[in-house]
């Protein structure tokens, strides 16, 4: 798929190596074709590993997309060079007045706080009741699903005894919806994180459906009526090793976490993780793209989409 991206976006040579195929800039110029415009609302710490985890789990369609990364004003992390958000991300008053195709809301390490008590809480919010008349159809993961569900909802997040981490089964529960099409009925995916919501909150709400669940991990999909808003509590964009990478790190914190469950061979950290869930990522996302974006969005989106 044709990403438009920035020529030095450091995911692009990454991409490359990958043998996926990304646009630059000139060449995308000298097409006559209006591409996908894409925001994405990086909130995650490690902001370079999540932009190539997403671009990738948007390669696989072959829709030409225009990706613009957005960050808050109200807070900024100290975990991505300020040279390179300075470079490739635009602030919410950068792009208030832009419409958007589609736009992504990641997910962000500050399940332990009330939503009112996050830095950026105040903005977010600005920027999510902005997307019900700029975007077209917005899709949030893990924090940020759970965030957008309680912003628009009033569904609440629950604290979890221990930290839900590992790779689980999952099983539709609509599977004629066209987001999860050519999906098995039965499919694997990360999760990462301390909260939960919970499908008796959920049903409370007739606006939304829930359509994925897991019996170990629980909620996993959630979807409005007419495709505007999707809900993804895990981390379907994750990369082989990233589970790994955050086990690792919390061990040499003194944290004592949890063996990410159904991860390892045998459980067994010293051994390589397996990756079981690259298809289902890829699917998600180009699923999303083409039927919830490309195929109801307006050719014309200088207007408001809704």
């Amino acid at each position: 798929m044709p990403i438009k991206i920035p020529d030095s976006l450091p995911a692009a040579s990454v991409l490359d190596n990958e043998h996926i195929f990304v646009m630059t800039e000139y060449r995308a110029l000298h097409q006559d074709i209006r591409p996908l415009k894409i925001g994405i609302l990086n909130l995650m710490p490690t902001k370079i590993t999540t932009e190539t985890q997403i671009l990738r789990s948007l390669s696989n369609t072959p829709l030409q997309i225009e990706v613009d990364f957005i960050g808050t004003s109200t807070y900024i992390g100290k975990n991505t060079p300020q040279e390179h958000l300075f470079e490739f991300y635009k602030t919410f008053s950068e792009i208030k007045n832009t419409n958007y195709d589609g736009f992504i809301i990641t997910g962000a390490p500050v399940e332990h706080l009330a939503f009112e008590e996050v830095d950026y809480w105040e903005e977010l919010c600005e920027i999510m009741d902005w997307t019900t008349t700029h975007v077209h159809s917005t899709f949030h993961i893990c924090w940020g699903a759970q965030a957008g569900l309680y912003h628009h909802y009033g569904v609440p997040k629950h604290e979890l005894a221990e930290k839900m981490s590992g790779v689980f089964r999952h099983r539709l529960l609509t599977p004629k919806s066209r987001l999860f099409h050519g999906f098995d009925s039965e499919f694997m995916a990360p999760h990462s994180r301390h909260t939960e919501v919970r499908a008796e909150d959920i049903k409370k709400v007739p606006e939304l459906r829930i359509m994925a669940v897991s019996d170990e991990a629980g909620v996993y999909v959630v979807g409005d009526e007419d495709g505007s808003r999707f809900f993804v509590m895990g981390h379907s964009e994750y990369d082989a090793e990233t589970l790994d990478t955050e086990y690792r790190r919390d061990l040499a914190k003194g944290l004592e976490p949890q063996i990410p469950k159904h991860y390892y061979p045998d459980d067994d950290p010293k051994q390589p993780p397996v990756l079981s869930w690259r298809a289902h990522s890829t699917l998600i996302y180009t699923n999303w793209l083409n039927y919830f974006v490309y195929q109801t969005t307006p050719f014309d989106i200088s207007r408001k989409i809704k």
